[in-house]
């Protein structure tokens, strides 16, 4: 594996950040039985949905491990985490298979927690991830929107990072939201793109074109410069989403280059 960064440890808050209408708090907040969403499902779907989760994490656990990793980082995040920086990480919701190896095989410690929607293949999504120790945050464009607003906040509060899925959680595809913009003006904290890639790799035929690597595949991840938004809105929402999505294809494309891939 290659690496090239120093021995710090991290920690991750992931969010699939949309924008879009805001429902009440109260969607968000936990309820007896669960979420309403899922007490809804006839028992053979909740049934489907662990066995799908099950299947999917087992199968990326035996993947991983074989892959050949080369983790590029310019801006030495990791040494500006140790030296007491906060942060949010942008990466594109194509790379979110692959965003694991982070825990998984850079050792960064601590719990990582994705926003996902109230769908059921989201909840495949958190059984899966949840089995990486990824916790979920319930929230979309349509319902929940401020319970993972608040989610986010208390995961800083924490002393986690944030990261944002950018185009998630429906897309369209490599296309920044503002959610992204107002919470990075709101925290003060700068913005670090992650670009991934891997080689060989399936595109999955979903809106995001997901990478699945093969295994023994090369995977390259790739950091970019911070990406400093102000708190005051001197730039407006069109120019800094275009600034996000400059940076993220950049990273993207170095990613690809390292693989010997094609950017997206």
């Amino acid at each position: 594996m290659e690496v090239t960064r120093g021995q710090n440890r991290t920690s991750i808050s992931v969010s699939a950040f949309p924008d879009g209408a805001v429902r009440e708090r109260r969607r968000s907040r936990p309820r007896p039985g669960g979420e309403p969403f899922r007490r809804r499902w006839h028992w053979w779907t909740r049934v489907w949905v662990a066995f799908a989760g099950w299947l999917i994490a087992t199968a990326l656990r035996l993947i991983y491990p074989t892959l050949r990793l080369c983790y590029i980082d310019p801006a030495d995040m990791f040494g500006r985490h140790a030296r007491g920086e906060r942060m949010i990480v942008a990466f594109w919701h194509d790379a979110i298979a692959l965003m694991p190896l982070m825990p998984t095989r850079l050792g960064w410690p601590g719990r990582v927690n994705v926003m996902l929607s109230w769908h059921r293949d989201a909840e495949i999504a958190a059984r899966t991830m949840g089995r990486f120790g990824v916790g979920a945050v319930r929230g979309s464009s349509t319902r929940g929107w401020l319970g993972g607003l608040r989610g986010l906040l208390e995961a800083r509060a924490r002393g986690e990072d944030i990261a944002i899925v950018p185009d998630g959680p429906r897309g369209p595809r490599h296309r920044a939201k503002d959610g992204v913009v107002q919470l990075a003006r709101a925290t003060g904290l700068p913005v670090f793109a992650f670009g991934v890639a891997a080689r060989p790799v399936r595109r999955l035929g979903s809106w995001d074109r997901l990478q699945v690597p093969w295994p023994f595949a090369r995977v390259a991840i790739v950091v970019s410069e911070p990406l400093f938004l102000p708190r005051r809105a001197e730039t407006g929402l069109a120019d800094a989403r275009a600034a996000i999505e400059t940076a993220l294809a950049r990273v993207n494309a170095t990613a690809a280059a390292a693989v010997g891939a094609l950017p997206e």
